[in-house]
């Protein structure tokens, strides 16, 4: 199984789940979608897989900064304009197990997935 972690290399949320996965040692490849990008392509499977809702980080400092009125009632289609061009707007990590979709760090959901 070939797991790909999707994030930012200085997000301390990424950093608890690199460190995770190495303590476990579990074998990942880190894609840091700032310096590597983010497909159209990819992000559109990841809201077939999880829900948009899920992806869009609407707490973080990036969020609060964007313009009211992108802010105001995002729907499907504006949630991935925004995502992609601001990945900070994706809730991180994501993680691709090849099996499932994981978003976000949860320790107790990531030890029953990679059991």
């Amino acid at each position: 199984m070939t797991i790909t972690l999707y994030g930012i290399p200085n997000c301390d949320t990424v950093k608890k789940a690199r460190t995770w996965l190495s303590e476990q040692g579990i074998a990942y490849v880190f894609h840091d979608f700032k310096k590597e990008g983010l497909t159209a392509e990819r992000l559109q499977d990841w809201m077939q897989r999880a829900d948009w809702q899920k992806l869009l980080n609407t707490r973080g400092t990036t969020w609060r900064k964007l313009p009211e009125s992108d802010r105001e009632a995002p729907d499907a289609g504006k949630a991935k304009a925004l995502m992609l061009a601001q990945p900070s707007l994706i809730k991180r990590p994501v993680v691709d197990t090849g099996k499932g979709l994981l978003v976000g760090f949860d320790p107790a959901a990531w030890q029953t997935t990679f059991k």
